[in-house]
């Protein structure tokens, strides 16, 4: 079965053809978007930048999946079902230590790897390598972190809001310390499609990729 993989360097919307890409992936959905709830933020609005805009492409039903450290049966049930995942942006900490090694993120990935496609924006970008860097900017405490990641994307490191950061020296030595054959640096409203693996469309600012050899 085809992995198939969307990274986008900001937050949502989508970028044009690669929102209807992702969509004619999904067979009609449904489609969960997974977010960590922010005080004062409402989510509904928020998430309709993503739903209408997919509306439009022809998918109708959405799980709107809270994260939390106590995911329920029924919510690991719904994923269990989706025939796409959006996992939104945030602090990054928090969808690190809810996605990675838990049951949320054990149904992410067998759902990837049995073809079901995975958009990641900003924080769910950063997450969705093998490791997980977050500079010094999206950190709390401004420390650069290096933490495990939910390995949807293979030897290569990511790093995203890429000219607004001004993330060229991290993305250098991240690709440096962590020895990946790639790294990619993601620009905002900006997104890049992976089929297993493979860099297959970019749309967008183009990215920054570092490669150890020609880049696929």
């Amino acid at each position: 079965m085809r992995t198939h993989l969307f990274l986008f360097g900001g937050g949502p919307p989508f970028t044009p053809n690669l929102q209807k890409r992702f969509a004619a992936l999904t067979n009609g959905g449904p489609v969960a978007i997974l977010y960590v709830p922010r005080t004062g933020k409402d989510w509904v609005t928020y998430a309709s930048i993503y739903t209408e805009a997919l509306q439009e492409e022809g998918i109708s039903s959405f799980v709107h999946l809270p994260l939390s450290d106590a995911p329920t049966d029924e919510q690991l049930a719904q994923l269990q079902q989706c025939q796409g995942i959006i996992i939104s942006g945030g602090e990054t900490e928090l969808y690190q230590q809810y996605l990675v090694a838990t049951p949320i993120g054990d149904i992410i990935q067998s759902r990837f790897v049995n073809g079901v496609p995975v958009a990641s924006f900003s924080a769910g970008a950063l997450v969705a390598p093998e490791r997980c860097v977050i500079p010094e900017i999206d950190q709390r405490d401004n420390r650069r972190l290096r933490l495990p990641g939910l390995a949807l994307l293979k030897d290569a490191v990511v790093c995203v809001h890429y000219e607004t950061w001004g993330e060229a020296a991290h993305l250098v030595q991240s690709f440096t310390e962590e020895s990946t054959s790639r790294a990619f640096g993601l620009a905002d409203a900006s997104g890049i499609y992976l089929c297993d693996q493979y860099l297959i469309e970019t749309e967008g600012t183009d990215p920054v990729v570092l490669s150890r050899s020609p880049v696929r």
